[in-house]
């Protein structure tokens, strides 16, 4: 192609390309409304967590970490008597070495930590196995929402605030004196709020009986969907 032919053709790309962006340009939205709305529906939390740790110091650390496994497989020995998936999981936590320093730097012993976790559903017999581990203590306890009940939750929420989207979309179009209105976008976003109320439990669970169950009580988290977006007024 000669040097001609190409500007000419470049000539015609260059005006089918302007005539394209005049063609896609959009006027500037008139009459459309930002909005947003919130809907929450509280749910009794259905997951326990509970982590029971010991921990062991001495001089020499293949003795320490000795220490530490007895204390471990004595409880997993426990646990597994107990177990049954998705009632009561057992899995290992942490299991750490460190040393132990003077204030000059000096080595002067080893520390180790380890742990054992027990979660599920069922939290009576969660709390009765803990109760029965006498190589580990109680040192965190936590309650959360399975999967299954957050979706359930979800799709609560979800239908309440888009009704209220559309219930507020309505009245304000009215308001400002249009007949309805169109959907331009609309955004859906969930989170869980924070605790109810929160849980019960005994600061006091380490110096029971061995075999004594300890006293937990789940609360109630919340599960939060906000639908946001904007509506063309007609």
């Amino acid at each position: 192609m000669n040097k001609a032919k190409w500007l000419a053709a470049c000539a015609v790309l260059t005006g089918a390309s302007a005539a394209w962006s005049q063609a896609v340009t959009l006027p500037p939205p008139q009459n459309v409304l930002q909005l947003s709305s919130d809907a929450t529906v509280e749910v009794q939390q259905d997951q326990l967590s509970m982590t029971l740790s010991t921990t062991r110091d001495g001089a020499d650390a293949s003795a320490v970490q000795a220490q530490l496994k007895s204390a471990l497989d004595v409880a997993l020995a426990e646990a597994r008597k107990s177990a049954q998936p998705g009632l009561l999981d057992v899995h290992t936590g942490n299991f750490t070495m460190s040393p132990r320093r003077s204030r000059e730097g000096r080595l002067t012993g080893w520390q180790g930590t380890a742990e054992l976790i027990l979660e599920g559903r069922d939290f009576p017999r969660i709390a009765q196995t803990a109760g029965k581990i006498s190589t580990l203590t109680v040192g965190n306890v936590g309650f959360s929402l399975s999967r299954e009940e957050r979706a359930k939750a979800e799709t609560e929420a979800q239908g309440q605030a888009i009704d209220n989207f559309k219930q507020r979309a309505d009245e304000l179009a009215k308001r400002l004196g249009f007949a309805g209105y169109t959907l331009r976008e609309v955004a859906v976003n969930s989170h869980l709020g924070g605790p109810i109320r929160p849980r019960v439990m005994a600061m006091e669970a380490a110096k029971m009986a061995a075999d004594a169950p300890l006293p937990i009580e789940a609360g109630k988290t919340s599960v939060v969907v906000n639908v946001s977006g904007s509506v063309q007024l007609k």
